[in-house]
């Protein structure tokens, strides 16, 4: 009897050393692998829909700048800057002054006619990947 306690005694060992071994290297790296690849397929899906939203962001503020600079030249007739618009306190700094790109918005005037533009993802000036409110982006959209 003495020698089956002893039997199960170390058969209880055996089961406790097994199962506080740990995890192994190789385990390890199949669990980093699969993160990476699940990581890699979600930037894959998510960035296109970034970019989207980037460009949304900088039409409406485009549209929205725009219509602050009509209200402001049917008031003192002068093209005015953004920072004009701000400096007269008729459009917020703390709002969306820089297109997502960290470019500045820049105001054109031709008699009624306002067009606001951002230079785009590529933060060149008139490229095709240019953001145009106004008359000037009717005329793009035709061109293309």
């Amino acid at each position: 009897m003495n020698f089956s306690n002893d039997s199960l005694t170390v058969r209880l060992r055996r089961i406790r050393r097994v199962a506080s071994r740990g995890v192994t290297l190789v385990e390890v790296l199949i669990v980093v692998a699969i993160m990476a690849l699940i990581a890699g397929g979600v930037s894959f899906l998510v960035l296109p829909r970034y970019r989207e939203a980037q460009i949304k962001t900088a039409k409406t503020n485009a549209r929205n700048i725009r219509n602050v600079a009509t209200q402001h030249v049917a008031m003192k007739s002068d093209c005015p800057t953004v920072q004009t618009l701000i400096a007269d306190k008729e459009l917020d700094s703390a709002g969306d002054t820089k297109d997502p790109w960290g470019g500045e918005y820049t105001i054109k005037c031709d008699g009624d006619d306002i067009t606001v533009s951002s230079p785009g993802p590529d933060k060149k000036d008139g490229t095709q990947d240019d953001v145009v409110a106004g008359p000037a982006a009717g005329a793009a959209a035709a061109d293309t």
